[in-house]
This record gives C-alpha cells, sequence and structure tokens, in this order.
C-alpha cells in the first residue's frame, strides 16, 4: 500500500537488469546490472489500461523510502 494504493512489488536482480533506468524516488539512473525494484499500481489510473503501463524502476533504498522521496 502507497498513497492509498496497492501496488505490485518486483525485484529485479543485477543479472536480468539490462537497461539503464532513471529512479522517480532521487531521479538518479539505475545502472545496468544494479539489482533494484519494479513497481505499479494494482489497478489501472486514469490514462492508462493496465497498471503495467505505469510501472516505474526505483532504487530498492529509495522504494523502501518511498514516503520521504516522492515522485517528481
Amino acid at each position: 500500500m502507497w498513497s492509498g494504493e496497492q501496488w505490485v512489488v518486483r525485484q529485479v536482480t543485477g543479472a536480468a537488469a539490462t537497461k539503464h533506468y532513471r529512479c522517480p524516488g532521487c531521479d538518479h539512473l539505475i545502472a545496468m546490472a544494479t539489482p533494484h525494484v519494479v513497481a505499479w499500481p494494482a489497478e489501472p489510473g486514469v490514462f492508462a489500461e493496465s497498471g503495467l503501463e505505469e510501472r516505474r524502476h526505483w532504487h530498492t533504498g529509495c522504494w523502501r523510502a518511498r514516503e520521504r522521496r516522492r515522485p517528481g
């Protein structure tokens, strides 16, 4: 649960992280091969057909601190 919504959260291993991503918590890059978290709303938003379209890649620490590190 975050911001009043249920979220689906998956751990990504370093071996499975084959691209760079920008973390919405700190706005820094998540380098390739860095273990991290992918999270998306369980229910789609107003402009999305599925919650998967809203998935974001977060540093694991940023996701844990998400109440303090809001997306910009």
